[in-house]
């Protein structure tokens, strides 16, 4: 049975059928509250427990971490942009973990922004340090990935293409909701990552809508492989694991969209009304269809400066 951690300024807790029961811990960071599963065992247990409506969470991967991220690992969205899954190769970038954010702080956008978007995405929660050449498998694969967790990679797009980098775009203040749980999972509940649906709603119309299995290219074993290659990642570090179709951007109805003048693409994105404005109202939830596996539901509201 997975197992919810939240977390406040106050310290960690864990989400039980009765409420939040409070973690007696030590621990100021999500790799020392992973280390110990003494204290969140028996607090899950616990009947002495608050409303969870009456805590103030914070992010419940705190910082400084490593934050990675997958690009374009979903066939639908690479085709929504005008791109081929077959052509597309499995590629990382990091993003500031200075962007990270509580699950229902505001999003603020930069003045300077003008096309702000969304992208949910499941987090990979990673509780044992991967070293460089470590071999990751199907195998052991739960003994480096210890949670799962609900990120939303908010990106403004002029930036992105103006600038033909992601680092930039991804990475302002608040551009990383993430929780509202740390969840974490067994072997077992590992193997069904395939069966998370992802859903995200703008003021309620739902945006995004996908199950993972038989839409992502590149599966956490992969991931993980592959950066294992070249990057350490340590236990705290959050790896972004991609979006699925029904973000702003989109080719549709473009031809040819790789061979348009660059201006001219962003004076037709300009047009759509699906980008972030002043008030709007993002949520974003991860679980599966049958609810054994739920990630919670973050919710976050757009603020322009």
């Amino acid at each position: 049975m997975t197992v919810s951690i939240l977390r406040t300024a106050e310290g960690w807790w864990v989400q039980t059928p009765g409420g939040a029961a409070r973690i007696h811990t030590d621990a100021a960071t999500t790799a020392e509250v992973l280390a110990n599963r003494r204290p969140i065992d028996d607090a899950a247990h616990s009947t002495d427990t608050v409303p969870v409506q009456n805590l103030s969470l914070l992010s419940p991967v705190t910082t400084p971490c490593r934050l990675v991220a997958q690009a374009t690992n979903y066939a639908s969205h690479v085709r929504d942009v005008g791109r081929d899954p077959a052509k597309t190769p499995l590629t990382f970038f990091r993003k500031a973990s200075g962007s990270v954010a509580g699950p229902f702080d505001d999003i603020v956008k930069p003045a300077h922004v003008r096309l702000l978007d969304y992208e949910l995405e499941i987090g990979l929660v990673i509780g044992r340090e991967i070293p460089v050449g470590t071999e990751v498998t199907e195998a052991n694969l739960a003994d480096f990935v210890h949670a799962l967790v609900v990120t939303n990679d908010v990106s403004a797009r002029d930036v992105q293409l103006t600038k033909a980098q992601f680092y930039e775009s991804k990475s302002y203040p608040t551009f990383t909701p993430v929780g509202p749980a740390v969840v974490l999972i067994d072997a077992d509940e590992l193997k069904r990552f395939g069966d998370l649906r992802l859903q995200l709603r703008v003021n309620g119309e739902l945006r995004q809508d996908m199950v993972v299995e038989g839409d992502m290219l590149y599966p956490p074993v992969e991931a993980l492989q592959t950066l294992a290659r070249f990057q350490k990642v340590e236990a705290g570090d959050l790896i972004l694991t991609g979006t699925p179709v029904g973000t702003a951007l989109t080719a549709r109805g473009v031809q040819n969209p790789h061979q348009m003048d660059l201006m001219t693409f962003l004076a037709d994105q300009a047009k759509n009304p699906n980008y972030l404005h002043h008030g709007d109202v993002v949520e974003a939830t991860v679980a599966t269809d049958d609810g054994a596996i739920d990630l919670g539901t973050q919710r976050n509201k757009v603020v322009y400066t």
